[in-house]
C-alpha cells in the first residue's frame, strides 16, 4: 500500500461542535465541516490504512504475530526473558493486559471506518466512481479489522456506527462473521471492475480475496456453509465461488513465475553476492528498484521515515522481531540481518515437508538451515540467550543485508545498495531496528487459486500454483489442497486459522507435533518438551479452541456499563494454569 499507508495523518480525529458558543469550529474537524472535498475524501480513506502502520509499531502483540507463533510451523524463540514470544506459541498468557494495544488500535482502525462510510457521501467534486471506491475500501478496511479481531478474540463487540455505545453486546459466531462477510459482499459491489496494482489503493479483487479466506475460516470452524448476514441476506458456497471464479478470470493478478523472486532476499544488490547461496542464478526480486508486483493483492509497504516516539510504524518491525539473533557478524548470517529471534522454524515442519513433497523447491525458498549459513553461532552468539532456537530460520519476512561500496562491510538494509539517495529519519541509514521496509505482503493471488480449487474440489488452481513450483499436476484431495496450502503461504500468517477450520482433532493432532522436537538452549542441544509447561500444545488448544485472553482491562470498562454489560472472559483463560511462568532452565 505504498501511497496510502505512508501519511501520518489526523484526518479521522473528530471533535464535537462547540456547544457553548452554538458556532462552527474553524480550527478543528468534525463531521459537520469535515469531510467535504475531494481532498478530505482522500485523507479520511489514509486515516484508515494509517490503521495499519499504527499496529505495525507494536507487531508482538498483532494477530498476525500470534497466528503465526501459535501454529506448527514456528516455535516462540527469542531470549529467555522474552516471554512474550514463548507465552504465544505456547497458548499461555504473560500479564493482565497482553493483547491490549492491539485491541485498542485495531478498534480504532473500525471507528476510522465506519465515520467515513456514514460521511464520504457528504463530498462534493468526487465522481461517482471514485467516490464508490473510496466506499469500498472503507467496507474492505472495516472487515480486514474485524477478520483480525473476530479471529484472535472470537466474542466482542461489533460497532457499525460512528457513535460510541458502551452497552453494546460481545456477539461470536453467524452475527459476527456475517457482518465480515456483508462488509465484504459491499465492498465487491461498490469498486469498479479495475484492479488498483500499484495504486496504493484495494480493489474489488483483493474483497472477493478476503472473502473466500474469511468465509473458508467460519464455515470450516464453525460448520455452517449459508451464512446469514445482520441485513437478512444469505451468504452461501456458490456466491463465494462465483466471486473468486470472477478474480481469477478478471482481476489482471497473476503469478510471478519464479517462486524464489517473491522475497527481498533475491533482491539485485544481495543475490549477486559472492556469499549468496543464489549467485548468478539469475534470480531477481520481483519487488525490484520497488516496481509493482503482479501477485501482492493486498501488502504494507513501508518508508524511512520513521520515528521511534511518532512513527514507528513506518518500518518492517516485524522482519526485525523475526530477524537473527545474537547480534551476530552480517558476514556470519547473510543474506540475513540481526533481530530479536521470534518465531524459530519447528523442525516438523521441515520434517513433513520434506516427507510429503521432497522435490518442493519451495521449501529451501522459505526456510534456511542455519548450517548452511557461512558461520552461524547458535546460543544467539555473543548474547547466549536464546530460548526454543532451531536449525532453521523463515525467509518471508526477515531483515536483508547488502554489502557496502568498501567491499566489505555491510549495510543494516538492502535497501541503501539499491537506491544511494534514500533519506533516512535522524541519520538513522544504517539502524538494524529501523531499516526493514521490505513489504509485507498479506494476500496473494496463489491463495485465490487454492482457495477456489478448495471451494470447487477442483485441482486446477492447485496445479497452477503447483506448476510455478515445477512440480507435476495432481489428483485433487483434501490432503493434498491442505499439504499445498501450507508449503505455498507458509510463514504467511494464514496457517493458523487454517488449522483451526481443519477440526479440533485435525488441530491437536499437528499442533501436538511440535512437542519433544529438537531445539537449543543457549546453544545446548535439548528438546522441546512442554508438557511440564502447560500440559502440551493440544492440551491447550482443546481448552481454548485458539482464541486468545480478552484484554482484562477491557473486561473491567464494560462492567462500568452496567454489571450486565460485562464482558465474558474466553474459556481456557483467566486461570493461574494458564500463566507462562518463563522457560524452565
Amino acid at each position: 500500500m505504498k501511497k496510502i499507508i505512508y501519511f501520518a495523518v489526523a484526518a479521522m480525529m473528530f471533535s464535537s461542535c462547540n456547544d457553548f458558543l452554538d458556532s462552527e469550529s474553524y480550527t478543528q474537524k468534525n463531521t459537520g465541516n469535515y469531510p467535504l472535498t475531494a481532498e478530505d475524501a482522500e485523507q479520511v480513506i489514509t486515516g484508515i490504512y494509517n490503521n495499519l502502520n499504527i499496529v505495525n509499531a507494536n507487531p508482538q502483540y498483532s494477530f498476525f504475530y500470534y497466528s503465526e507463533l501459535a501454529s506448527d510451523d514456528r516455535l516462540g524463540g527469542g531470549g529467555f526473558n522474552d516471554q512474550l514470544m514463548q507465552a504465544e506459541d505456547l497458548m499461555l498468557n504473560t500479564g493482565s493486559t497482553m493483547y491490549t494495544q492491539f485491541y485498542q488500535d485495531r478498534y480504532k482502525g473500525v471507528f476510522r471506518a465506519n465515520m467515513a462510510i456514514e460521511t464520504l457521501g457528504n463530498c462534493k467534486g468526487v465522481t461517482e466512481e471514485t467516490l464508490n471506491q473510496y466506499k469500498g475500501e472503507a467496507y474492505f478496511l472495516r472487515a480486514y479489522y474485524y477478520y483480525e479481531l473476530a479471529s484472535m478474540f472470537g466474542n466482542i463487540p461489533c460497532p457499525v456506527s460512528s457513535v460510541a455505545d458502551p452497552t453494546l453486546p460481545q456477539i461470536s459466531g453467524e452475527p459476527l462473521w456475517g457482518q465480515i462477510l456483508q462488509d465484504l459482499m459491499a465492498a465487491i459491489k461498490l469498486m469498479p471492475a479495475k484492479a488498483q496494482m500499484g495504486t496504493g489503493h484495494v480493489d474489488k479483487y483483493c474483497a472477493q480475496a478476503l472473502l473466500g479466506r474469511a468465509y473458508l475460516f467460519y464455515s470450516g470452524f464453525y460448520n455452517d456453509e449459508t451464512v446469514t448476514c445482520p441485513d437478512g441476506t444469505e451468504i452461501t458456497k456458490q456466491n463465494v465461488i462465483d466471486e473468486i471464479n470472477d478474480c481469477v478470470a478478471n482481476s489482471g493478478y497473476s503469478l510471478v513465475p519464479n517462486y524464489y523472486n517473491l522475497w527481498a532476499y533475491t533482491n539485485r544488490c544481495t543475490v549477486n553476492d559472492e556469499l549468496s547461496a543464489y549467485k548468478g542464478k539469475g534470480l531477481v526480486w520481483v519487488e525490484n528498484d520497488y516496481g509493482t508486483n503482479p501477485e501482492a493483492m493486498f501488502m504494507v509497504k513501508y518508508n524511512t521515515q520513521p520515528s521511534w516516539s511518532t512513527t514507528i510504524g513506518y518500518v518492517n518491525g516485524y522482519a526485525l522481531h523475526f530477524g537473527v539473533r545474537g547480534g551476530q557478524d552480517y558476514a556470519k548470517t547473510f543474506p540475513f540481518g540481526q533481530g530479536w529471534g521470534a518465531g524459530p522454524v519447528a523442525p516438523n515442519l521441515y520434517s513433513d515437508w520434506n516427507a510429503s513433497e521432497p522435490n518442493d523447491p519451495r521449501r529451501d525458498a522459505s526456510i534456511q538451515k542455519v548450517n548452511d549459513l557461512p558461520g552461524y553461532s547458535y546460543g544467539a552468539g555473543g548474547w547466549n540467550d536464546f530460548a526454543q532456537e532451531t536449525d532453521y530460520l523463515q525467509k518471508k519476512i526477515m531483515p536483508v543485508v547488502a554489502r557496502k561500496d568498501d567491499g566489505t562491510s555491510f549495510w543494516a538494509s538492502f535497501s541503501n545498495a539499491m537506491d544511494p539517495n534514500l533519506t533516512w529519519s535522524s541519520g538513522n541509514e544504517d539502524n538494524f531496528q529501523l531499516n526493514s521496509i521490505n513489504d509485507m505482503v498479506l494476500i496473494r493471488f496463489a491463495e485465490v487459486l487454492l482457495m477456489q480449487s478448495e471451494l470447487t474440489g477442483d485441482a486446477t488452481g492447485m496445479n497452477k500454483v503447483r506448476a510455478r513450483a515445477g512440480l507435476p499436476a495432481v489428483a485433487y484431495s483434501v490432503e493434498a489442497l491442505r499439504n499445498e496450502r501450507r508449503w505455498e503461504l507458509a510463514f504467511e500468517g494464514v496457517r493458523w486459522n487454517d488449522l483451526r477450520r481443519y477440526g479440533d482433532d485435525y488441530a491437536k493432532t499437528a499442533l501436538d507435533k511440535q512437542n519433544n522436537v529438537n531445539i537449543y538452549l543457549s546453544g545446548t542441544p535439548g528438546k522441546n518438551n512442554v508438557s511440564s509447561i502447560n500440559g502440551g500444545y493440544g492440551s491447550r488448544y482443546t481448552q481454548t479452541k485458539g482464541f486468545a485472553p480478552l484484554p482484562t482491562d477491557q473486561i473491567s470498562l464494560s462492567a462500568q456499563a452496567g454489571e450486565q454489560y460485562k464482558f465474558k472472559q474466553n474459556e481456557g483463560w483467566g486461570t493461574t494454569d494458564s500463566e507462562y511462568g518463563g522457560w524452565p532452565r
